[in-house]
């Protein structure tokens, strides 16, 4: 018998849905996948199930957790391997998370996430290429003090750092902007990790009368 749900957004479009169900596979919690097709704004359904009428939403033995990176804290409770063990750099973890949390608006209006579509050069907006290097210049400082035992942020476990920057990957893998080699690497290791795997399969299978139009016409 399933300990709760998990309501997430339409898989190709909802970059904070990534982030919460990643965090909830990775701690291993039984809970059920509810998807909710969103409308590209306001949608009605999501309104009237979650808390703060957003997803991802997460139901587990009882307790209410909404908001992505609260779901992460909560998952981390349960599976301390989504910080890093040294102090220092689960500091720098939850820095780095919660700056993500906070920002990067531009990035995210100017070249939203949509799974398995290319569109280089689109969306380079001078707001958007600002956040692309702040973006880049987190995934360097943080690898080169961090990372000397594997390919992502904080080097061999898939933490929850990585988590938050994920759909920022697939949103460079759509959108192609120029990044350094080592960013390359990065969004490489991330596109690999079986559960991204999982995400974007998943994502391939929904139909496609799930697709926002607007975010398909105005790039096409």
């Amino acid at each position: 018998m399933p300990e709760g749900r998990l309501l997430i957004g339409t898989r190709r479009h909802s970059s904070w849905s990534l982030r919460g169900w990643l965090p909830v596979r990775l701690a291993g919690l039984d809970v059920t996948e509810e998807v909710i097709v969103l409308a590209g704004g306001n949608t009605p359904e999501v309104k009237a199930r979650s808390p703060s009428g957003l997803v991802p939403y997460l139901e587990h033995r009882g307790i209410a957790v909404w908001e992505s990176l609260a779901i992460c804290e909560y998952c981390a409770e349960l599976f301390p391997p989504l910080w890093p063990s040294d102090r220092a750099a689960r500091a720098h973890a939850r820095a780095i998370s919660a700056e993500m949390h906070a920002g990067f608006a531009a990035l995210r209006q100017s070249m939203p996430m949509n799974l398995d579509r290319r569109f280089p050069g689109r969306g380079r907006t001078p707001a958007a290429l600002a956040d692309i290097a702040r973006i880049e210049m987190i995934w360097q400082e943080t690898r080169a003090r961090f990372a000397a035992s594997g390919p992502y942020l904080f080097g061999a476990g898939f933490t929850a750092a990585d988590v938050m920057y994920a759909p920022v990957v697939t949103r460079f893998l759509t959108y192609e902007p120029e990044i350094s080699a080592a960013g390359h690497a990065y969004c490489d290791a991330v596109r690999a990790h079986p559960l991204v795997c999982a995400w974007y399969d998943e994502a391939a299978r929904e139909p496609e009368s799930w697709r926002i139009a607007r975010y398909e016409a105005e790039l096409a």
